[in-house]
């Protein structure tokens, strides 16, 4: 029996398929390949490519493949391209979605796990972030995540579909072998443009508002490794596998750095000066958001190990120092 990552080409997904694989796991991956990459999915793992809007592609792939569960990570994730133009959000995460259940409906698959997101939450009601906290939020990407979230509750009452939703903070880092890591295009996160400048590759970054009511000025977030994500998934799946019920997990490290901070971190382990230029603050960004994961530690048993920024920072800087240009050949 197999477990079939969506997404399996992109960041967090080929993290998780190699972890995966490392615990022992028969992994497919299915990816479109429009925002990951081949060379991002692991050897060992069994590739499609399609797409999650082709029922019959989907069908298919369930039909040749004895899935036990699924983890879904197929949707598109950029705040700012999502306010531009949210029908292509709406389509492609929740459209496809649909088409996924009902794929998933039609060969009895019933238990998934769902990468979403803080998102969801909009500005935060309280510090540290709590799963009951009210989800409200302020851009069409945590829209369509908290629908997507809904469709899984009604699917689950209706067909008997199992699902946990993983709702996590800024995913971050590179495995520790430094052959797969962050690669987006653009680019949008915080630590691999900070690393873009000892790379050469810009002159500087800029600080977003300097202004906010936090001990630099800064906006503060919780940084949460990637492997440690890819833990979680691998646990939530194994939740299912025994039975678990529907489930919404936070996973963060619950330590919120300013922007300040992860720049001077960045700075010790590059060894670079890395010139930072304070600019005006961008529309929608909270001031704080920090995780409480009590509930995913308590529940999954999970454990983030990979906790301190500034081993973060460095496993990122290995692979971003041995493959600057990302997967490009």
């Amino acid at each position: 029996m197999s477990i079939l990552v969506l997404g399996g080409a992109g960041y967090i997904g080929s993290h998780t398929a190699l972890e995966l694989i490392r615990n022992g796991k028969e992994v497919v991956v299915v990816d479109n390949l429009s925002t990951g990459y081949r060379k991002a999915v692991p050897e060992q793992a069994k590739f499609y490519c399609g797409d999650l809007h082709d029922f019959n592609f989907l069908n298919d792939v369930f039909q040749k493949e004895e899935i036990d569960a699924v983890i879904h990570f197929a949707a598109y994730s950029l705040v700012g391209e999502s306010v531009n133009n949210p029908l292509k959000y709406y389509d492609n995460n929740l459209c496809g979605t649909k088409v996924l259940l009902d794929a998933m409906v039609k060969n009895k698959i019933d238990k998934i796990v769902f990468s979403s997101t803080a998102a969801v939450y909009g500005e935060p009601q309280q510090i540290p972030i709590m799963e009951e906290d009210t989800a409200k939020p302020t851009n069409p990407y945590g829209e369509t995540k908290l629908a997507m979230e809904k469709m899984f509750y009604w699917s689950s009452l209706a067909y008997g579909i199992r699902y946990v939703s993983l709702r996590y903070f800024n995913a971050c880092g590179a495995d520790e072998s430094g052959e797969i890591g962050e690669a987006h295009n653009p680019e949008s996160h915080l630590i691999p443009l900070i690393l873009q400048v000892p790379l050469g590759k810009r002159e500087k970054i800029s600080v977003f508002g300097t202004d906010y009511e936090t001990p630099d000025g800064t906006c503060i977030r919780d940084y949460i490794h990637v492997t440690d994500l890819a833990q979680a998934h691998i646990l939530a799946v194994q939740y299912l596998l025994d039975g678990g019920d529907n489930n919404i997990f936070n996973l963060g490290n619950g330590v919120g750095y300013s922007v300040r901070e992860v720049i001077d971190t960045a700075r010790k382990v590059t060894g670079h000066s890395i010139p930072a230029e304070d600019v005006l603050r961008r529309a929608g960004d909270p001031v704080r958001l920090v995780a409480s994961s009590e509930k995913a530690k308590n529940i999954l048993g999970w454990c983030p190990v990979h906790n301190s920024l500034e081993e973060i920072i460095a496993s990122a800087w290995k692979w971003h120092k041995r493959y600057p240009d990302g997967y490009k050949e």
